[in-house]
């Protein structure tokens, strides 16, 4: 069976047209003026430990204003200690449940009239997910574990788009889907985060074509990402790194959090204007490392 583009009158694009906006608009790869200081506001989910932490911090250090949501309330509490007043809103949300995420962005709605802001943000970082890739022998695994990877990584996201497309669409703003190498290349047992993964890939250019060329939409795949200093204070801890595995990234060590967030943070630049639907491998070389035994 073959695919067929749709004809002409049955594109959105041809039958409403976006009108080009004029420079100096805020508009994503439109030159912004020297100095604006228009404030750029960022969600990222899954954003109070691991990589999401690191984003979120990386984003306040660049001048953005952040609305962070996580499912973990020790995590929550312990980023609104450590970042007091820097961060928008830091709220307690499991994603993948869809009155949570509707109450989230009531929230935020609330924090923009307040403000005096008409809604609006200019990234989102869907990054939230069950970060354990081992389902087990497949023979054993339940349904049950099946969808537990399914709805935190990509029943999330779908949410979290659904929800923010409206805000994004105010500032033409990109949205960042945290995926992984693991949708590239696998280890054994690891089909339910390997396959939620690589729906993510997939749903980034999907979203790209349906989204454009008012949101830009990339994936994000990371390799071997050192988080033990960015996770909850019960939970954290210094890295411990044999020198193989530093040496067997070309780069020669293991990536941080802070290599992500620059990825996602120029993603959403003007700079990444002609770039969309892609999926943005970050993983120190390693997917392009041929590995035999010897």
């Amino acid at each position: 069976m073959s695919c067929r583009p749709l004809p002409p009158s049955d594109r959105r694009s041809a039958i409403s047209p976006v009108p080009q906006p004029p420079r100096g608009s805020g508009v994503r790869g439109v030159e912004e003026p020297k100095g604006s200081s228009v404030a750029r506001i960022a969600i990222v989910t899954g954003g109070a430990q691991g990589i999401g932490k690191g984003v979120v911090e990386h984003l306040l250090a660049e001048g953005w204003r952040v609305v962070a949501l996580d499912r973990d309330r020790e995590a929550v509490q312990a980023l609104r200690r450590e970042h007091p007043g820097r961060i928008v809103l830091a709220l307690v949300a499991d994603v993948a449940r869809e009155a949570a995420v509707t109450r989230a962005f009531a929230r935020l709605t609330k924090w923009c009239a307040e403000a005096g802001e008409a809604p609006g943000i200019d990234l989102l970082v869907s990054n939230a997910g069950l970060a354990d890739p081992v389902i087990g022998p497949i023979e054993d695994a339940s349904l049950a574990d099946w969808r537990r990877w399914q709805d935190s990584h990509v029943t999330g996201a779908f949410l979290m788009v659904r929800a923010a497309v409206p805000l994004l669409r105010q500032r033409h703003g990109s949205i960042a889907l945290m995926a992984s190498t693991r949708a590239l290349q696998s280890e054994p047992e690891c089909e339910g985060y390997a396959a939620a993964k690589g729906a993510l890939c997939a749903m980034a250019h999907a979203l790209a074509v349906s989204l454009g060329p008012e949101i830009r939409v990339n994936a994000v795949l990371p390799g071997w990402i050192e988080t033990g200093p960015w996770q909850k204070p019960s939970k954290r801890q210094a890295p411990e790194h044999r020198a193989i595995d530093r040496e067997q990234h070309p780069v020669g060590r293991v990536g941080e959090p802070r290599d992500i967030a620059a990825t996602i943070t120029f993603l959403a630049s003007e700079g990444a204007g002609f770039i969309t639907g892609q999926q943005i491998v970050v993983d120190g070389g390693m997917t392009r490392r041929m590995r035999y035994a010897e």
